[in-house]
C-alpha cells in the first residue's frame, strides 16, 4: 500500500475530513484530486496508481463522510453531500481549480462538481461511473451475488480489513455499509443535457465486466463534448484501478 507523503484533517461541513497529499509537483501547476470509490480507502482505490501518478504532479486525495479515516456522522450520505465537501476542502486548501479523477462514487461526487460547477474543473477522468439509474447491468442493481460483475467474498473481506485498520468506529462497519450502499444506488440527478453541457476534457473508463453497461459508457461517450472512452478487456470492477499496465499510460497521457 503506498503510504501518503503527507496527511491531515479539515473541518468542513461538520465532517473531520481526512485527507492526504502525494506527489512532487510545482506548486503553480492545477493539482490532481482523487476522488475513492464506495466502502474504499484511498490506498484501497488508489494505491496501485498512486506512484506513477505523483510523478510531477501534486495529489489530494480525501476519505469522503464515513469511509477510511473520516468519521461518520447523522447527517444523510448522498452525492451532492460528498461533492459539497470535497468543494468545501478544496477552498480550506485554497484550492480554486484541479483535475479529478473519481472511481465508481467518486466518479459521481466528481461528476456533481463538474456539472455544477465547471470552473473548478480543469480535466475529468471518470471511472466506472454512470448517469442515470439503468446504466448499471440489472444483477447489480438486485444485485445478484453468483454474477461475477460483482465483487469477491475476499473483496469484501479487503474492504471490512482496511475499515477495521483506520476508522474511527470499527464496529460500525456493516451500518456503514448500509448507509453508502444506499447513497450509492440513490437517484442521480443529472440530464443528458447536464452531460451535453460539461467542458472540462473527459476520460471515460470502463472495465468491460464493469458494474456499468458498455452501452451507457458509449452513450455518455456521444453526449459528453469531445469525450475519449476506454474499455478494459477482461476487466471487472473491482479490478479496474489495479490494471496499471494498461491504465496507467490512459491516465497519465491524457492529464498530459
Amino acid at each position: 500500500m503506498t503510504m501518503p507523503s503527507d496527511s491531515a484533517y479539515a473541518k468542513v461541513n461538520g465532517l473531520e475530513m481526512y485527507y492526504e497529499r502525494h506527489g512532487s509537483g510545482d506548486d503553480g501547476s492545477r493539482p490532481l484530486v482523487l476522488l475513492h470509490g464506495g466502502v474504499h480507502t484511498v490506498g484501497l482505490s488508489f494505491g496501485a496508481v498512486l506512484p506513477a501518478l505523483g510523478e510531477g504532479r501534486r495529489i489530494v486525495a480525501p476519505e469522503l463522510q464515513g469511509h477510511g479515516h473520516t468519521a461518520d456522522t447523522e447527517r444523510e450520505m448522498s452525492v451532492p453531500n460528498f461533492a459539497s465537501d470535497v468543494l468545501a476542502l478544496l477552498d480550506r486548501l485554497g484550492i480554486e481549480q484541479a483535475d479529478f479523477i473519481g472511481f465508481s462514487l467518486g466518479g459521481l461526487t466528481a461528476l456533481e462538481i463538474a456539472v455544477r460547477h465547471p470552473e473548478r474543473v480543469g480535466r475529468l477522468v471518470l471511472a466506472a461511473t454512470h448517469y442515470h439509474q439503468d446504466g448499471y447491468h440489472e444483477e447489480v442493481r438486485t444485485p445478484d451475488y453468483t454474477s461475477p460483475r460483482l465483487p469477491s467474498q475476499e473483496d469484501f473481506q479487503e474492504w471490512a480489513d482496511a475499515y477495521a485498520a483506520v476508522a474511527p468506529h470499527p464496529e460500525h462497519f456493516e451500518e456503514f455499509l448500509g448507509r453508502v450502499t444506499g447513497a450509492a444506488h440513490a437517484p442521480l440527478p443529472w440530464t443528458a443535457d447536464d452531460l451535453r453541457g460539461l467542458t472540462a476534457p473527459t476520460l471515460l473508463v470502463i472495465g468491460d465486466t464493469d458494474f456499468v453497461r458498455i452501452e451507457h459508457a458509449a452513450e455518455m461517450h456521444r453526449l459528453i463534448p469531445g469525450a475519449r472512452l476506454a474499455v478494459l478487456p477482461g476487466t471487472t470492477h473491482a479490478e479496474l484501478m489495479r490494471r496499471t499496465p494498461v491504465l496507467v499510460p490512459l491516465l497519465t497521457e491524457f492529464l498530459d
